[in-house]
């Protein structure tokens, strides 16, 4: 069986030796990575199934990943027990379809958990989700998108790193702030588009996008290992919890399987994957998503082949997967479908038309009665064509079948080959911060300017009111001294006394020198004629005058 992984035993060759037990379906390493769909009813054992080829993948040295929503995947990592319930049944299964060599083993695993709770945290930075996936997650129009790729950008050129939601819905406000400065930049941002945009995080950060975005970020090689025995590591998600968020779910897986594209190098059809994936409940990615995530993951899924890694989508309904993703699905295990509903009918028809046909095999009611651990299973040969359908009993896991208690989990979980890699969070200075830092600089600046300005107010306020203060002293300075200068002009009262005699006695002599003038020039007698007398007067005027 070393050539392939052997799935079950199909029905005989009708052209083989009378008693052949059957024709053994085997999945062709070298084609494994041309994607397959694991369907059917609940209750059917496409878990069994699931788990038995993700185990039979890890003893090939193949790593695997794998979602557990049901919790019961977890087992994988312990050997199954004779003691377990339903052990008899596996052991005559075994036998049915000649696995002689069969016992129970365990399997290398990991636990990873979005949350942290039951494995360890996987995150990824805002930087390297991107803004044309996280457009597309979010169902943002072409307008949104670009103002996005601004945010993006700018951040990138201003060395502002984008780790968490919060770092970008402080880019975000800082868009919608300086709306103006960028669209003369870049082109038109509007607040109305930051707006929707915001809303839209707000929605996948309730879903618990807080958790999923941060540091340390994923080492995509860290899924890719192999243990010392030369076994991949299967990589369970504990996504019991994770499914209540399916918009985060989406945004998980559509990262994954983006980042494995862009890390690993080309290498068309190895000889075995590099990578297989088990994506349970793969409805939940495609229900109400928009059409632009739904083309982005067929053309993941279609391109990623070429980089060695399988998708294999497990689900109750065929259809459930859109016709453009199941095309790509070369390898097919279809385990029974129930009639009940005309949706259940199409689904049969649907399921049936895509096997290649088997003459001997009426595929459509055949869908309807397999019973459970049977499934009809179509596989893709050496030359790439698909093998024509058998209806095939599944071959049994070796692990155990169920889920491990938080024990068990916690063992496996303290001796994985990432242990204390991502436990803890690590929150550096990125956008957010020096955003913030930013604006209380802006904002101390501004105060610090505001204060200086009234400062410079008050100053200049009270400047004019010491000017005119000084002024006013200055004013009543010079009268004070005006007014000393004048009182100081004004004679004293000794000098008015002297004054005063000196008039007097001036105009005593002055009378006396111009009678005695008078009397000598115009005559002494006491009979003064008229003339002379007035010249006397005159004369007398002029010296009294000279004297005062």
């Amino acid at each position: 069986m070393s050539d392939g992984i052997f799935i079950g035993l199909g029905a005989p060759d009708k052209d083989g030796p009378d008693g052949s037990r059957g024709v053994p379906q085997l999945l062709n390493l070298r084609r494994a990575n041309r994607h397959g769909l694991i369907a059917g009813a609940t209750g059917t054992g496409k878990t069994v199934t699931l788990q038995g080829i993700a185990e039979s993948f890890s003893a090939l040295g193949v790593p695997v990943f794998m979602a557990d929503v049901k919790g019961d995947l977890a087992g994988i990592a312990m050997a199954g027990s004779p003691t377990a319930k339903n052990a008899d049944k596996l052991v005559a299964r075994a036998a049915e379809v000649g696995m002689a060599d069969y016992s129970y083993t365990d399997n290398p695993a990991i636990f990873w958990d979005l949350y942290g709770q039951q494995g360890h945290p996987i995150r990824t930075t805002v930087s390297e989700m991107g803004p044309l996936l996280l457009a597309r997650l979010m169902g943002l129009n072409e307008t949104q998108e670009g103002v996005l790729t601004i945010a993006f950008t700018y951040a990138d050129e201003e060395g502002l790193l984008l780790l968490d939601l919060g770092d970008l819905q402080a880019m975000l406000a800082y868009c919608a702030e300086n709306a103006d400065m960028l669209s003369a930049r870049y082109g038109n941002v509007t607040k109305a588009s930051v707006g929707a945009i915001q809303r839209q995080l707000l929605q996948l950060d309730a879903q618990g996008g807080d958790h999923f975005f941060g540091e340390p970020a994923l080492d995509i090689h860290d899924m890719l290992q192999v243990d010392d025995k030369g076994r991949g590591y299967i990589n369970v998600l504990a996504a019991d919890k994770l499914m209540q968020s399916p918009k985060l779910y989406a945004t998980f897986l559509l990262w994954l399987l983006s980042e494995l594209f862009e890390t690993l190098p080309e290498v068309g059809d190895p000889d075995k994957p590099k990578l297989v994936f088990f994506f349970d409940e793969a409805h939940l990615l495609f229900e109400d998503a928009p059409k632009a995530l739904t083309d982005k993951i067929e053309q993941v899924v279609r391109l990623i082949r070429s980089k060695g890694v399988g998708v294999y989508f497990v689900t109750q309904n065929p259809i459930d997967i859109p016709e453009d993703v199941a095309g790509q699905l070369g390898n097919r295990v279809q385990h029974a479908l129930r009639a009940f509903t005309p949706r259940d009918q199409r689904a049969i028809k649907a399921a049936a038309e895509t096997f290649r046909i088997n003459p001997d095999l009426d595929v459509e009611t055949a869908i309807t009665q397999l019973k459970v651990g049977e499934a009809l299973v179509s596989l893709l040969q050496e030359d790439g064509s698909p093998g024509i359908v058998q209806r095939t009993l599944i071959a049994p896991p070796r692990s155990r079948l169920g889920p491990l208690d938080a024990k068990e989990r916690a063992i496996i979980q303290s001796i994985s080959p990432v242990a204390g890699k991502y436990d803890e969070s690590v929150d550096r200075e990125s956008a957010e911060e020096i955003l913030a830092a930013r604006g209380q600089a802006a904002a101390a600046a501004g105060q610090a300017k505001k204060a200086q300005a009234e400062a410079d107010k008050t100053a200049a306020v009270q400047a004019k009111v010491e000017a005119k203060q000084r002024e006013a002293e200055l004013k009543e300075q010079a009268r004070r001294d005006a007014a000393a200068a004048r009182e100081a002009a004004k004679p004293g009262t000794l000098d008015k006394v002297i004054q005063s005699a000196t008039r007097a006695a001036g105009s005593s002599v002055g009378r006396q020198v111009a009678n005695e003038l008078g009397r000598a020039v115009f005559g002494g007698s006491s009979r003064r004629s008229s003339s002379g007398g007035i010249a006397g007067k005159l004369v007398r005027g002029i010296l009294g005058s000279l004297f005062k």
